[in-house]
C-alpha cells in the first residue's frame, strides 16, 4: 500500500464501519513508531508539529505544512490525514486552491476548520464557513482524499452545542466526508453530534483519560484522534527531566528514557 490511491481507498474503508484510533505523530520518527504499533492510519497535528519547530500552534506557514505532509506521507506505509488548520486562507477560492496543493502531497485525508484565530471573532460567519467547506470539497473531488470538516467552537471559547450541530450538519450536507467538533466530551454531546450527521462518520478528540475506545464505540463514534496530546506527553517528560537537572543537579528523570538499542532497531 505504497501509492496514494491505495492509501486513500484504505482510509475510506476505515470510515465505513466500526471505530478506529488515528493517533497524531508530530514528526517522521514518532510516525514510524506509531506505525510499528499496528495503527491503521495516522493524522498530523498542527500543534505538535509547530512545537517541534519552536513555534506556537497556527504559527506554521503554508509551505512548511505542505512539506510536512509530503514527509509524513512518504515516511510510513499508512494513510495520513493532514491537519490543514483553516486552509491557510479566508477566501473560499483560496482555501480550495490550497487544499488542491495539499492533495498533491500524497495524503489520504485533509481537515478544514472554521476558526479564525481572532479572539473577538473566533469562528467564521456561518455562511462563509459553509462556503469554505464547499470549496474544500470541490478541491478534493475525484482525488479519493477524504475531507473532514471541523467546527471549533468548544475549543475557542464558544461551547454552544446547538450552533456546533448547525455547522456540522451544514458541512455534512455540503459534502464533507467526516465531521469533527474538538472539545466535546460528555456522552450527551458526543451522541448528539453522531445523531445529527448520521450516517456520516464522526471524529472525537481525546486529550486525557476521561473516556475509552469502548465507550466511544458504544456512542457511535467512528474515529478517535488525540491531537497534540502525544506531543504534550513527550514534552512533559522532557521538560520534567531537564528541569530536574537544571534545578537540582540530579538525573532521576532520565530513568524513564527509551533505550538507545530500541530506538536504533526502530529506525534501521
Amino acid at each position: 500500500m505504497t501509492d496514494p490511491a491505495s492509501k486513500r481507498a484504505a482510509f475510506r474503508r476505515l470510515h465505513e464501519s466500526g471505530c478506529f484510533v488515528i493517533p497524531n505523530p508530530w514528526d517522521v520518527g514518532s510516525g514510524r513508531y506509531l506505525a510499528s504499533l499496528g495503527f491503521k492510519a495516522l493524522a498530523t497535528t498542527s500543534s505538535g508539529f509547530a512545537w517541534s519547530r519552536g513555534r506556537a500552534d497556527n504559527g506554521i506557514a503554508l509551505e512548511d505544512a505542505l512539506r510536512h505532509f509530503e514527509d509524513m506521507a512518504r515516511s510510513v506505509d499508512l494513510p495520513i490525514n493532514g491537519d490543514f488548520e483553516g486552509g491557510f486562507a479566508t477566501d473560499p477560492a483560496q482555501v480550495g486552491a490550497n487544499v488542491r496543493r495539499a492533495v498533491a502531497t500524497g495524503i489520504a485525508g485533509v481537515s478544514i476548520e472554521d476558526s479564525t484565530g481572532e479572539a473577538e471573532r473566533p469562528l467564521f460567519a456561518f455562511g462563509l464557513a459553509v462556503d469554505r467547506v464547499r470549496a474544500a470539497c470541490e478541491a478534493v473531488a475525484g482525488s479519493g482524499v477524504l475531507l473532514t470538516a471541523r467546527s471549533e467552537g468548544f475549543i475557542v471559547g464558544r461551547p454552544d452545542l446547538a450552533e456546533t450541530l448547525r455547522r456540522l450538519t451544514a458541512f455534512a450536507e455540503t459534502g464533507a466526508d467526516c465531521l469533527y467538533a474538538p472539545g466535546i466530551k460528555t456522552p450527551e454531546e458526543i451522541a448528539a453530534v453522531v445523531r445529527a450527521v448520521a450516517p456520516k462518520p464522526v471524529n472525537v478528540l481525546v486529550g486525557g483519560p476521561h473516556t475509552t475506545v469502548a465507550d466511544l464505540t458504544r456512542l457511535g463514534v467512528r474515529r478517535i484522534s488525540v491531537g497534540g496530546a502525544l506531543a504534550r506527553t513527550a514534552w512533559g517528560g522532557f521538560m520534567s527531566a531537564a528541569s530536574e537537572i537544571a534545578r537540582d543537579g540530579t538525573f532521576g528523570g532520565l530513568a524513564s528514557a527509551a533505550r538507545s538499542a530500541d530506538l536504533e532497531a526502530l529506525f534501521k
